[in-house]
């Protein structure tokens, strides 16, 4: 199910705060239910690695463009895992400086499309990093990235695959369908301007057009 095409993202709620067995998860729209906590300001957190370097900055400029006002902080490390972040105390820290809205947690690029090692290290990393959030009445959401560029549909395809079983495993996390949207602007003939020189890393553009998906799936199409 695409949750956030229709806006919902995932929060469990129980009397305490915490997931309880056996208990489905709440669906709220962050368009209206964050916004009314502090009644100005969406609150957002991209934990991940050199990926997600530039897309905070993005989203921003792009939610200001729009008049949208967001606080955006990042824990963001070249070449570090959601395994990595897990069990890093710097992360876990920043997870609870503040009450975030969302908190967007985004798997280094090749762990998603190795099934056996997405099992062993993405899968309890996500819901290490999503039970955290929760825990500050953040929403976890998962950044679907891409795949590279030399491989890019079959390596989409399994990125894909693998975050959707990671979401679920967590407990239903909605997804940030980034990678879905590079491989439209592939379709298009417009891929070559979304790598860097790598075949891996985002260009400006490609920043530009992930932040795209972020602020839709944040605030919907038309705001």
């Amino acid at each position: 199910m695409r949750i956030l095409r229709h806006f919902l993202l995932t929060l469990c709620v129980m009397a305490h705060g915490a997931c309880g067995a056996g208990k489905p998860p709440r669906a709220i729209d962050v368009r209206r239910e964050p916004m009314s906590r502090g009644g100005a300001e969406l609150s957002v957190l991209f934990i991940g690695n050199s990926y997600s370097h530039g897309v905070p900055n993005a989203f921003a400029k792009l939610a200001a463009r729009r008049g949208k006002a967001v606080h955006v902080g990042q824990e963001t490390h070249n070449g570090w895992t959601l395994a990595r972040h897990a069990a890093n105390d710097g992360t876990l820290a920043k997870i609870r400086s503040r009450r975030w809205d969302i908190v967007v947690l985004q798997e280094q690029s090749l762990v998603p499309a190795q099934p056996l090692r997405r099992v062993a290290t993405m899968f309890p990393s996500v819901e290490k990093l999503a039970a955290a959030a929760r825990a500050q009445g953040a929403v976890p959401v998962l950044y679907q990235t891409w795949g590279r560029r030399d491989d890019f549909r079959a390596m989409n395809r399994r990125v894909r695959e693998g975050c959707r079983l990671a979401a679920e495993k967590a407990g239903g996390l909605a997804i940030v369908p980034v990678g879905d949207a590079w491989e439209r602007e592939c379709a298009a003939g417009r891929g070559a301007l979304l790598f860097a020189p790598d075949g891996s890393h985002p260009t400006r553009r490609g920043n530009e057009v992930s932040a795209e998906v972020f602020y839709t799936e944040f605030f919907g199409h038309g705001h």
